[in-house]
């Protein structure tokens, strides 16, 4: 009976961990909405707890109008924003703030009351420790980036600033999920393939790095430099690559580059994951292995036309917006896919 109730208590506390890692994906999104539609800099000031409400009438909504006006990024490219121009973008970073909020309550709500109910484990006690700091951490990273585009002569948010936050967010969805699947999965459910697993673990370093340069193109708008496939605006080597002196700014500010890196990174994905494919297809894995192998090459085919997509139309409109935002959530799911793989697929028995 003790044993019975230990295995629902853990598979409780894994359904909250994966509640968290869906609130997270939640948010990572709306943090690239808040990105592409410039509303970073809309709030000017932190405010744990009174910033929770929105201003609530008209003399709230143009003190903090005022507010921004005070901004570059205001003097300089948004200086015929009207007042409801200024809450569309205001609303992105409010409900980016306030769902920052919400899944900090929702983690210490949940926390106090498995603690309450002493269903926590002595051995979860690092991982939990290890959350908290990554949460926390993430918080001060996120009013770094703001504030990063506060000073003067700066319209956006540092796109430096932007790929550490988005990459910490990154490794607390990562660590999230590897804790949730650490109590939800069994020795059973796991594949042991040795060489699978490698090519998993380059997978994920590849995709890494793409995940970086993916920021950075969010965050210098580099689709609008080059919106044109297969080639770079008619070179397939682009001669402006190395514009920029020293060279190696141009790996981080040259938006040709990170364009050009960003593809690349996204070729060898491409062919890597169809490797792992073929390599999948032949290992006699367990049940849950075998239902979910596909899912990995449907992810990457998806993330390639949308890739291709939001370059080809990020002149027009809001597109570089939405289709940016679509391209960045199947690259959120594709890295819990992988993540999944890497728990899944062991070189060794557990």
């Amino acid at each position: 009976m003790t044993g019975e109730l230990k295995n629902s208590s853990t598979k409780n506390i894994a359904r909250w961990l994966f509640l968290g890692v869906i609130m997270l994906v939640v948010q990572i999104v709306l943090g690239g909405i808040t990105r592409l539609t410039e509303s970073g800099l809309s709030i000017t000031e932190w405010k744990p707890i009174t910033g929770i409400l929105p201003p609530l009438n008209t003399s709230q909504w143009m003190e903090e109008f005022d507010k921004y006006k005070h901004t570059d990024q205001f003097r300089y490219l948004n200086s015929n924003f009207s007042l409801h121009n200024f809450k569309f973008i205001f609303f992105w970073e409010w409900f980016h703030r306030t769902w920052a909020r919400l899944m900090g309550l929702v983690f210490l709500i949940g926390f106090f009351y498995f603690l309450f109910k002493k269903q926590f484990s002595r051995d979860m006690a690092f991982s939990f420790i290890i959350l908290f700091l990554l949460g926390m951490m993430q918080g001060i990273i996120g009013w770094i980036m703001v504030k990063s585009g506060l000073i003067p002569e700066r319209l956006f948010v540092g796109h430096i600033q932007l790929a550490t936050h988005f990459m910490a967010a990154l490794v607390l969805l990562g660590y999230t999920l590897w804790f949730a699947l650490s109590l939800s999965v069994s020795r059973y459910q796991i594949t042991i393939n040795k060489g699978l697993k490698k090519i998993t673990v380059v997978i994920f370093c590849v995709l890494f790095f793409q995940l970086i340069y993916g920021a950075f193109m969010a965050g210098l708008h580099a689709a609008t430099a080059a919106p044109t496939w297969p080639q770079i605006n008619g070179q397939w080597i682009p001669g402006s690559m190395n514009n920029l002196s020293p060279a190696w700014k141009n790996f981080i500010d040259n938006k040709i580059t990170v364009q050009f890196i960003h593809r690349g990174f996204a070729y060898i994905l491409f062919v890597l994951v169809i490797i792992w494919l073929a390599r999948a297809l032949k290992v006699k894995g367990t049940k849950l292995f075998c239902k979910t192998r596909f899912i990995p090459a449907v992810l990457i085919i998806l993330q390639v036309l949308l890739g291709i997509t939001t370059v080809l139309t990020s002149p027009y409109g809001n597109n570089l917006v939405w289709f940016g935002v679509a391209h960045q959530l199947v690259a959120i799911l594709f890295l819990i896919t992988i993540i999944f793989m890497l728990y899944m697929v062991r070189a060794r028995a557990i």
